[in-house]
């Protein structure tokens, strides 16, 4: 497992981070304070409060393919 810490600042943001996560296989979660989503999950990205960054739990060893693609989200 990875983590990292992640921003997104509009809906936009949202819609592309899900489009990128969609196209893994294994899963990603969003933490934000004590809750935890699913990162393909627009709705449960929705959910949390966007104005902090969020951390992400990669459940993946090798994901440095997708770290490359989400560092524009790097917060």
């Amino acid at each position: 497992m990875r983590q990292t810490t992640i921003a997104l600042k509009s809906i936009d943001d949202v819609k592309k981070f899900v489009k990128i996560v969609c196209m893994y296989d294994f899963d990603v979660d969003m933490i934000s304070g004590r809750h935890i989503v699913d990162a393909k999950s627009i709705m449960g990205i929705f959910s949390l409060d966007l104005s902090k960054p969020i951390k992400l739990e990669i459940h993946a060893i090798e994901c440095d393919k997708f770290l490359e693609e989400i560092k524009e989200f790097a917060a």
